[in-house]
C-alpha cells in the first residue's frame, strides 16, 4: 500500500488523488455482488465522500450564508451529491445563526457514449430558466472532465442574467485540454480514469454503487451499447 495519497494542496481547497494511486482493494469494502468482476478498485470510499461533502457544505455556508440561492442540480450523475450536499447545508442552517433559503431545480446534460465524451451536448429541463434572473445560483455537478459541458451550461445559464453563479463539483478529472478553471467548490481532483458509483454511471449501470470506483475493461465490455 502506498503512503498517504489523499492530500490537500495548499490554498486550492480540494483533495488531490495522485496519478499513481492504485486505489483501495475491493475486498476491503461491501458492494453489490452483481458487479463482481466489473470494477478495478475503490477510488473514494462512501464515508470519505460524505465527510468531504459536509466540509463543502460548511464552505458554502460561510460564503453564501443569509443569501437566497437556487441550486441547479445536474442530472443524473450529480443527483446523489446534490441531495447529500443540500441535506448537510440544511442541517447546518438549523444549527447556526446563519441560514441559506434554497430552491432546487433539476436539469439533465448528456454528452457521453459509453466511456467517450462526444461533441453532441443535450441540455434537458433548461429551456426556460428565466426564474434565475437576479438570483444567486449554485450549480452542482457530479464530475467535471474537459470542462466543455460545464462551459456550455454556464453560457446557457448566464443568458438568463442571474445575480451570481457558483459551481460545486464533487470530482474534477485531470484531463488534457481542460478548458475551464476549477469550480468554486471541489471535492476531489482525480486522475483521468473512468469512474462509476455514487450516482455516476456507465450506460445507466453502477448508480446503485455507494463508493466511487474505477470500472474494469470487462465491465466496459459487459455494459457497452
Amino acid at each position: 500500500m502506498a503512503d498517504v495519497v489523499l492530500q490537500t494542496k495548499g490554498g486550492s481547497g480540494r483533495i488531490v488523488i495522485d496519478d499513481d494511486w492504485p486505489g483501495y482493494s475491493l475486498d476491503l469494502f461491501s458492494y453489490p455482488a452483481h458487479y463482481a468482476g466489473d470494477l478495478q478498485c475503490v477510488v473514494v470510499p462512501h464515508g470519505v465522500i460524505m465527510d468531504r461533502t459536509e466540509r463543502l457544505a460548511r464552505d458554502i455556508m460561510d460564503d453564501l450564508g443569509d443569501h437566497d440561492i437556487v441550486v441547479l442540480c445536474v442530472l443524473k450523475g450529480g443527483y446523489q451529491f446534490c441531495a447529500d450536499l443540500v441535506d448537510k447545508i440544511k442541517a447546518l442552517s438549523c444549527n447556526s445563526d446563519r441560514t441559506i433559503p434554497m430552491r432546487v431545480h433539476f436539469i439533465r446534460l448528456k454528452s457521453y457514449l459509453n466511456d467517450q465524451s462526444t461533441e453532441d451536448l443535450h441540455i434537458l429541463g433548461a429551456e426556460d430558466l428565466s426564474f434565475l434572473a437576479g438570483k444567486n445560483v449554485l450549480i452542482v455537478e457530479g464530475i467535471i472532465g474537459t470542462g466543455k459541458t460545464l462551459k456550455a451550461l454556464l453560457k446557457h445559464v448566464e443568458a438568463f442574467q442571474p445575480k451570481m453563479i457558483k459551481v460545486a463539483g464533487l470530482l474534477v478529472k485531470r484531463v488534457p485540454r481542460n478548458i475551464t478553471s476549477l469550480p468554486d467548490y471541489v471535492g476531489f481532483e482525480i486522475p483521468n480514469r473512468f469512474v462509476v458509483g455514487y450516482a455516476l454511471d456507465y450506460n445507466e449501470y453502477f448508480r446503485d454503487l455507494n463508493h466511487i470506483c474505477v470500472i474494469s475493461d470487462s465491465g466496459k465490455m459487459k455494459y457497452k451499447i
